[in-house]
C-alpha cells in the first residue's frame, strides 16, 4: 500500500442503487418517509459509515459528501 493511500483513507465502494439513494436524497431524510428497499439500503449505508442515524432514531443524516 502507497503512503498516499493511507493519508486519504480507505475508500467505500457503493452498488449503483446505493449511489442513486446518495445521490437523491438530501442531508437529512426522515425514515418514515422510506420504502422498504429503501430502509435496507438505508441500513447498509449506516454501515458503511456514509450515513448516520439521529439521537431519536427518526432520522437520517449524511456524514460523508464525497463517494467513491
Amino acid at each position: 500500500m502507497k503512503i498516499v493511500q493511507l493519508i486519504s483513507g480507505p475508500k467505500i465502494y457503493l452498488s449503483n442503487q446505493e449511489k442513486h439513494f446518495v445521490e437523491t436524497h438530501k442531508s437529512k431524510v426522515k425514515l418514515s418517509q422510506l420504502s422498504e428497499q429503501e430502509l435496507w439500503m438505508a441500513q447498509n449505508l449506516v454501515r458503511k459509515g456514509i450515513y448516520s442515524i439521529s439521537n431519536d432514531d427518526q432520522t437520517l443524516i449524511k456524514k460523508i459528501n464525497e463517494t467513491h
